[in-house]
């Protein structure tokens, strides 16, 4: 008895590519808080718990959000 691949490859698109892509790009931030935060973990920590609760709508935010401007 096989097994059809097709939930597991939409699966791995849904929510596999979108973490991949938030953890390896540039643009996800620090691995470690900044300086002075209570916080014990980074913003790239934080978009990766929003894409895996999200799904597609995390990585949408992720994805779709403005970069700060530097003053």
């Amino acid at each position: 008895m096989t097994t059809d691949p097709t939930p597991w490859l939409i699966l791995f698109a849904l929510y596999g590519l979108p973490l991949l892509h938030v953890a390896l790009s540039p643009r996800g931030g620090r691995w470690s808080p900044p300086p002075g935060s209570r916080c014990p973990f980074g913003p790239r920590t934080g978009w990766l718990v929003m894409v895996l609760l999200l799904g597609p709508v995390g990585w949408l935010l992720f994805a779709l959000r403005r970069p700060r401007r530097s003053s």
